[in-house]
């Protein structure tokens, strides 16, 4: 954990971590570009990118934490990951305490099996919650998947202060096995 006298390494630590997902991000969106494919299996136009599903993370001390997306962006948007829809859920209970959100989507960019969405909580029990913008990183490997949350650093989404859409961290907590499953579609982009 950082401390409050080492400012200036939290601030290196955002920098890289924002460069980081950039890249990744343009790397995912070259990609995209090139294999072209915004057909369904149907032969229908599929939408331009999502993330949905559900699942409980893993903690060794039992706690129980489960995220809900239901996040879209149409193809109509390809070029514009600002228009997706949608809502996500999260839920933190350990011995009958705890709290949870639902926020509305306002991004969402995915690059082959990884999701960034951010949104505004709408709806919380968490006193301070209702307003903030959360993002959240997931890694999609089949039951295997992986979560990140941009309040890992700060201990809660009250106290994320100013986070910019489409900004999440790396996913570093593990789905319990056999709690749900997440699905990222690939962003295809024209640009």
């Amino acid at each position: 954990m950082l401390s409050r006298f080492q400012p200036h390494i939290h601030r290196r630590t955002k920098i890289a971590a924002i460069g980081a997902a950039l890249l990744i991000t343009a790397g995912a969106a070259g990609s995209a570009v090139a294999s072209g494919d915004l057909e369904a299996a149907d032969g229908k136009q599929r939408e331009a990118a999502a993330l949905t599903g559900s699942a409980k993370l893993y903690r060794s001390l039992g706690d129980d934490i489960t995220f809900t997306f239901d996040a879209h962006l149409a193809a109509k948007d390809t070029a514009d990951p600002l228009k997706a829809t949608g809502t996500f859920r999260f839920s933190h209970y350990l011995n009958g305490e705890g709290a949870w959100a639902e926020a509305t989507v306002d991004c969402l960019v995915t690059g082959g099996k990884v999701a960034v969405v951010s949104g505004v909580i709408t709806d919380s029990d968490l006193e301070g919650a209702k307003g903030k913008r959360v993002g959240i990183t997931v890694h999609d490997l089949g039951g295997k998947d992986r979560l990140g949350y941009s309040w890992a650093s700060t201990g809660s989404p009250v106290e994320t202060a100013d986070l910019p859409k489409c900004v999440g961290s790396a996913p570093f907590e593990k789905v319990k096995a056999g709690t749900g499953d997440y699905k990222v579609l690939p962003w295809n982009p024209k640009f």
